[in-house]
C-alpha cells in the first residue's frame, strides 16, 4: 500500500479521504439495521485508505522527534470506539481528521511553487566578448568578475554590472518598482533580470551570479517563508503536551479504577474507551476547519483568494499595512498630465508633430504621449528621417525643421529650466517627469507625465483608517515624487528610495513597532516584503512572483477588498473562538460524567459528535455572501 500512496500525485490525501467519506456512508446504509461482515469491511477499508496518510505521518514524526502528535491520538480514538463496537463514530473521526490533513498538505504544496517564476529572472546564458571583442554565447554561471559582456535591446542583463560602453534605457521594474525606464550610461550600474530596452550596452561582471540582487531577493523570500509564526509554534506545542495527557490519563483509567474504585474489569476497559471517544480533539479540530473554509469561500466570491486559513486569521489583528507605490496605490503606467506650448503657437499642430515622432518609439513614454494625442484627436503622419539616441531622446526632420524630444540637457539646458518661467522645475517638485519638444527656433513645447493614483486608492485608505490600520506607503521612488504620491493617496506614512532588501528591512521594523503587519504589492521587488510580512496581499494583475509570494491575492485588484477581508478575518475569528470555548467546555463535561459514570458510549458519542455538528454548522454561518 505504500508504494500505491507515494505514486499519487500531491492531492492524493483528499481523493483518499473523499472515498473514505464514500465508504463509510455505503457502510452505515448497509448496517444501519444490524451490522455486517460486509459492513465491517467497509469500514475497515475507510479506516485504512482515510487514515494511513495520518497515520503514517503521526508514526514518523514520533521517531523523528521522539514524541507524541494528534495524529497518533486520533487513530487511536477511532480504534478505541470500534472496539467497544462504534464502527461509524471511528471511521467518521478518521475521515474528518484525514480531510483536514489534505487541505492542509494541497495548500503547502502550492506554496513550494512561489520561487519558480524567481528563477526565470535570471537569464541562463550571456553574450560574453573576448579579447578581439568576439562575441560567444556561453552559461552564466560560467562567469567571472571582469568579464565583459554584450547586451542587446531586447535581453536581459545576465549580471550585476557596470556599463563601460553605450548608453539605453533600461527597465528597472523587477528591481526597484519604478514603471519609467532609467537612462544607463558610462560607469552606471546595472542589476541582473532588468530589461535593456533600446540600446547596444557592453558591460563589465561585478558580482558573481550568486550575489546578484535578484538572488539575493529568491534568498530573502526563503529566508522568510522558513521561519515559524509564533501561532505555529504555540500549536506545536501544545499538540505534543495535549496526546500526552490523554493518552496517559486514559492508561490510568484501564488499571486504577479497578483498585481504588472498586470496578470490574469491563466496566474499567469500557470507561476508558469512552474517555478515548470523548476526550478526542474532534469537535476541537472542527471549530476552525469549517469556518475556515467558509470564510475561504465568502471570499472567493468577492474577489479574494486566501491560501491558507492561518492568513485570514492573521489580517483580523492587523494593525498597520504597507503598500507598494505602482500598481498597488497608482496605475503602473506613466500618463500625460500636462502639455504646455510655446506663446503664439498652434497647440495643435505641435501636439501632432510630437505625436508623429513619438510612434516611432517604442519607449514607455513615448506610448504615453501617443495615446493622449490620439485621445486628443490629432493625426499622425509617417517621419522618414528620425534617430532615436538611446538614454536622450529622439531627433527628427519635420519639413525643414530638426526637432528634439528628450531631456533638457539633449535639447538645451538653461532654455529648458526657464521655458514658460522657469515651469518645468515647479512641475518635477510635483514627482512628474518632464519631456522637452525643441526645433531650430527653440524649445517649442513641455510635456509632464506622472504614474496617477488609482481611482478607489482614497477609498481605500479611508476604509482601512476606519478599521484601525496605520497605512505606510513603500516606494522606490524618490523622496520628492513619493511625497507628492503619498498626500495625494492620503496615506498616513511614506518610505521612499526602498530597493527589495530595503522593504523588508523596513517592514521588519514595522512588524517589530505594530506586531501583525500586512504589505500590499504587485512587483517582483515586492516579493521580499510580502514572504516577510505577516500577511502578504498581491494585487491580480501583478507578476507571478508576487501572485505566488502572497498570502492573499486581490483578484479583481480592488483595494477596498482588503477592508472586506479585515472584517471577514474578525468574524471568522470570533466564530472560531466561540467554537473552541464550546468544544472544550462539552469535552470536560463529557470526560467528568464518564468518570462518574453518569453517561454511556452511546451518550458519550451522541454528546461527541453532536458538539462536532454545533461547530460545523456554526462554522458555515461565514458562507453567506457578505459579512
Amino acid at each position: 500500500m505504500e508504494t500505491i500512496f507515494t505514486r499519487l500525485k500531491p492531492h492524493s490525501e483528499l481523493i483518499a479521504a473523499l472515498i473514505s467519506g464514500g465508504l463509510i456512508i455505503l457502510a452505515w446504509v448497509i448496517g444501519k439495521d444490524q451490522e455486517s461482515s460486509l459492513s465491517i469491511s467497509l469500514y475497515l477499508s475507510a479506516f485504512l485508505i482515510g487514515g494511513y496518510a495520518k497515520a503514517k505521518e503521526g508514526i514518523l514524526h514520533t521517531i523523528r522527534k521522539r514524541e507524541l502528535n494528534v495524529e497518533l491520538l486520533m487513530i487511536f480514538a477511532a480504534i478505541g470506539s470500534s472496539l467497544v463496537g462504534y464502527w461509524t463514530e471511528g471511521a467518521i473521526l478518521i475521515f474528518i481528521f484525514a480531510l483536514s490533513g489534505a487541505l492542509e498538505t494541497y495548500t503547502m504544496n502550492k506554496s513550494k511553487r512561489e520561487l519558480s517564476a524567481l528563477m526565470k529572472l535570471q537569464p541562463e546564458e550571456a553574450w560574453l566578448l573576448d579579447s578581439n571583442d568576439q562575441t560567444n554565447r556561453v552559461l552564466v554561471k560560467n562567469l567571472i568578475i571582469g568579464n565583459r559582456l554584450l547586451v542587446k535591446p531586447g535581453e536581459r542583463i545576465p549580471v550585476d554590472s557596470v556599463v563601460i560602453s553605450g548608453n539605453s534605457s533600461v527597465d528597472e521594474a523587477a528591481i526597484s518598482g519604478e514603471s519609467i525606464p532609467v537612462s544607463k550610461h558610462l560607469d552606471e550600474n546595472l542589476f541582473a533580470g532588468t530589461v535593456n530596452l533600446n540600446g547596444v550596452l557592453t558591460i563589465e561582471m561585478t558580482k558573481p551570479s550568486s550575489e546578484s540582487l535578484v538572488q539575493k531577493i529568491i534568498d530573502l523570500v526563503q529566508s522568510a517563508q522558513s521561519e515559524k509564526s509564533p501561532t505555529q509554534q504555540f500549536i506545536e506545542r501544545f499538540e505534543g503536551k495535549y496526546v500526552k495527557v490523554v493518552l496517559i490519563t486514559v492508561a490510568i483509567m484501564m488499571f486504577l479504577p479497578h483498585f481504588v474504585l472498586g470496578w470490574d474489569w469491563n466496566t474499567t476497559f469500557y470507561r476508558a474507551m469512552v474517555l478515548l471517544v470523548v476526550a478526542s480533539p474532534c469537535a476541537l479540530v472542527a471549530s476552525i476547519m469549517p469556518a475556515t473554509l467558509s470564510a475561504i469561500s465568502n471570499g472567493a466570491k468577492n474577489g479574494l483568494l486566501f491560501k491558507g486559513g492561518v492568513h485570514l486569521e492573521n489580517l483580523g489583528s492587523m494593525k498597520a499595512i504597507a503598500l507598494d507605490k505602482t500598481g498597488t496605490l497608482t496605475q503602473g503606467k506613466p500618463e500625460v498630465t500636462d502639455f504646455i506650448v510655446r506663446d503664439g503657437v498652434d497647440e495643435h499642430e505641435i501636439l501632432e508633430i510630437l505625436a508623429s515622432i513619438e510612434s516611432q518609439s517604442t519607449h514607455p513614454l513615448a506610448k504615453a504621449i501617443l495615446k493622449f494625442a490620439i485621445n486628443k484627436g490629432v493625426t499622425i503622419f509617417p517621419i522618414q528621417n528620425m534617430e532615436d539616441v538611446p538614454g536622450w531622446g529622439i531627433i527628427a526632420v519635420v519639413g525643414s525643421n530638426e526637432w528634439k524630444v528628450g531631456k533638457p540637457s539633449f535639447v538645451g539646458s538653461d532654455e529648458a529650466m526657464n521655458f514658460h518661467n522657469g515651469l518645468a522645475p515647479i512641475l518635477e517638485e510635483q514627482g512628474k517627469t518632464v519631456i522637452f519638444a525643441a526645433n531650430n527656433e527653440g524649445i517649442m513645447a513641455i510635456v509632464a507625465l506622472r504614474d496617477i493614483v488609482r481611482v478607489e486608492t482614497k477609498k481605500a485608505i479611508a476604509l482601512l483608517r476606519q478599521s484601525g490600520v496605520y497605512t505606510i506607503m513603500l516606494t522606490g521612488d524618490n523622496e520628492r515624487t513619493a511625497k507628492v504620491i503619498a498626500e495625494e493617496a492620503d496615506v498616513d506614512h511614506y518610505i521612499a528610495d526602498c530597493l527589495p532588501e530595503k522593504k523588508m528591512t523596513h517592514m521588519k521594523e514595522l512588524i517589530a513597532k505594530y506586531g501583525n503587519v500586512g504589505m500590499v504589492g504587485d512587483g517582483i521587488n515586492d516579493a521580499p516584503a510580502l514572504a516577510t510580512a505577516t500577511t502578504g496581499i498581491a494585487m491580480g494583475e501583478g507578476t507571478d512572483v508576487a501572485l505566488e509570494t502572497a498570502d492573499v491575492v486581490l483578484m479583481k485588484n480592488e483595494l477596498a477588498r482588503i477592508n472586506y477581508a479585515i472584517h471577514l478575518s474578525r468574524k471568522m475569528n470570533r466564530i472560531v473562538k466561540q467554537n473552541i470555548f464550546f468544544s472544550v467546555t462539552v469535552i470536560a463535561l463529557l470526560v467528568i460524567s464518564n468518570f462518574f459514570q453518569i453517561i454511556n458510549l452511546p451518550l458519550g458519542v451522541i454528546g461527541h459528535e453532536g458538539s462536532t455538528i454545533l461547530v460545523i454548522l456554526n462554522g458555515l454561518r461565514l458562507l453567506h455572501r457578505n459579512v
